[in-house]
Formats: C-alpha cells, structure tokens, sequence
C-alpha cells in the first residue's frame, strides 16, 4: 500500500454562491472543488435530482475511489453486481474498478455529495456533459475521453434489472 500525500498550501472554500452550476432540471451538478484545487487528495461534486432521475450510467474509474453521501431523498446506487438503496444520511464508497452507477429512487428527489478520490480533473467532464445535453457534442465525442477523465462506460445486467428494462449505457448522464 503506498501513501498518498497532496500537495497543496491553502484550505480549499467554495461558497455555494460561487459554485459554477451544470445542467439543470432534473439533474444538476455544483462543482465544488476539482483535483488541481486540492493537491491532487480529491474532486468533489455535488449532485441533486429529481423525482427517479438518472444521475449515471454504469461505468467505472480505474484509479479512484468514488463517495457518496446522501444529503437528502434517496437513491438507488450500483455498486459491482449489487444495487442498494441509500436515504439521508447514508454513505457509499466505491472502490477503484468497480463499476457503479447511481439514480434517484422512483418517485424520490436524491442530493448527493460525491468525492472522488484520489482526484481527476473533472469539472471539464461536467462541462463536457452540458454541450452535450445542448447539442453543442456528440456522445461519440464523450467516448474519446473516457481515459482524460477515468470514467469507463459499461453495461450492467443488475442495472438494467432493477429499470425492468435495459438501458441506454452509452455517455450522456451525469457522473
């Protein structure tokens, strides 16, 4: 096991008043703090959906631990061939090459504060997301970058399942 120490001088504060916001209705991510900001120790997003919103399809990351915390509602989380359900107040951790995805329960709202870590620099993968909700890219486009931003897109037979029906795993969803 190797030791990990970030490197940066200053404590990181991000006013939610100056946090740049993507997307919007149903799913809307804050960014919070991105991997340059912290030493390389961690990105931090925070993700609010509507009722039964898709938040992402599975994928993975191959370096990175991935946190969430369940600031309110609930959520349906995968978690390798398992889907659990979090509420306020839970917490999940993901370890690096497992892969997961994550959605508001089915007539819920889910805010979630979620960590990667060791960081990526990924508010450009959110921002990347937005052109593409607006036409602006193509979700080809997102598939050229998955090793820039270590996020490997999937399928997920359990995933499909806990829908009724499968999915559209290809880029395009949130995290």
């Amino acid at each position: 096991m190797s030791l990990f120490v970030p490197k940066f001088d200053e404590s990181v504060i991000v006013r939610e008043a100056a946090a740049e916001v993507v997307g919007g209705d149903p799913t809307r991510v804050r960014l919070l703090a991105d991997s340059s900001a912290t030493g390389g120790a961690l990105s931090t997003v925070r993700v609010t959906l509507g009722e039964g919103a898709d938040g992402a399809v599975p994928h993975l990351h191959r370096t990175s631990a991935e946190l969430f915390y369940l600031l309110d509602g609930a959520a349906e989380l995968l978690s390798g061939d398992d889907v659990v359900t979090a509420e306020r107040g839970d917490l999940v951790v993901v370890p690096p090459g497992r892969p997961h995805a994550f959605a508001a329960v089915p007539g819920s709202t889910a805010d979630l504060l979620i960590v990667i870590t060791p960081g990526v620099e990924r508010f450009e993968y959110f921002r990347h997301l937005q052109r593409l909700r607006l036409g602006e890219a193509t979700p080809g486009s997102l598939l050229e970058v998955q090793e820039l931003y270590d996020n490997h897109f999937l399928r997920s037979t359990a995933w499909e399942k806990r829908q009724g029906n499968p999915t559209d795993t290809g880029p395009g969803q949130t995290v």
